[in-house]
């Protein structure tokens, strides 16, 4: 959501592309030249007076608002607190996962046993935690950066840790499309972090092709579910037998 000083800060900028003084925008507004000046220097003022300038000034507000909206730093992570409200309700954790893969309202309630009216619920309990925008006809911007990870010791990922990990490598991965590898190795600590990037990148490009293959007809699409990992580990079982 923006915040009134994003948008006072913004209205500033459009006042000078319009080339219009405060004077101007004064006699516009019917105010003295000094409370406009000293209203815009706070930096603080009811929507209705911000409206009044977006009129003044020819723009409309709600426009205003989603372009302040847009160009709000997008998040990398989410605080513990966060998490733990998305994982408190487990058909809430359903819907965002969807929405990170930027799944429509429509395409969650005909996957999943929710219904419309749960759907919106959800979207607007998202809203509220900060991971979507939502906007009108239940649409949304997603505020998570492409680069977004869960938290390593959070909420999220201790629950898949405890409930998924052992179902996820339970399979055979023997599949159209799938495959496992484990390699293990001794590398320099210099070229390790250049293996995490280019991993990275492969879960970068997993995430754009998704992106791509929405168009597609859903007979024409799998669900897959890619996992890259590296750490500096030992099985246990064979660092209890070292010297």
């Amino acid at each position: 959501m923006s915040t009134t000083a994003d948008l006072i800060t913004t209205l500033k900028k459009e006042l000078k592309a319009a080339q219009m003084t405060y004077a101007d925008l004064a006699e516009a507004l019917d105010m003295a030249e000094s409370s406009v000046k000293r209203m815009l220097a706070k930096g603080d003022m009811p929507l209705s007076r911000i409206d009044a300038i977006c009129r003044a000034l020819k723009l409309d507000f709600a426009e205003l608002a989603r372009r302040v909206a847009d160009a709000q730093p997008l998040l990398m992570e989410l605080t513990q607190e966060q998490e733990k409200a998305v994982v408190a309700d487990k058909k809430l954790l359903l819907v965002a996962i969807c929405v990170l893969s930027q799944w429509t309202l429509e395409q969650i309630v005909a996957s999943y046993r929710l219904s419309e009216a749960e759907g919106i619920k959800y979207l607007a309990q998202l809203d509220r935690i900060g991971i979507i925008e939502l906007r009108p006809l239940n649409r949304y911007r997603l505020k998570l950066a492409k680069a977004f990870r869960w938290r390593p010791h959070g909420p999220v990922m201790n629950y898949f840790r405890d409930n998924a990990l052992l179902d996820y490598f339970s399979g055979g991965f023997d599949g159209p499309g799938e495959g496992v590898l484990l390699v293990h190795g001794s590398v320099s600590r210099s070229l390790a972090p250049g293996f995490l990037e280019r991993m990275q990148r492969v879960a970068q490009d997993f995430a754009q092709q998704h992106q791509t293959d929405q168009k597609l007809a859903e007979k024409d699409r799998e669900g897959y579910t890619l996992l890259l990992a590296m750490r500096s580990w030992e099985f246990g079982a064979f660092a209890a037998l070292r010297r």
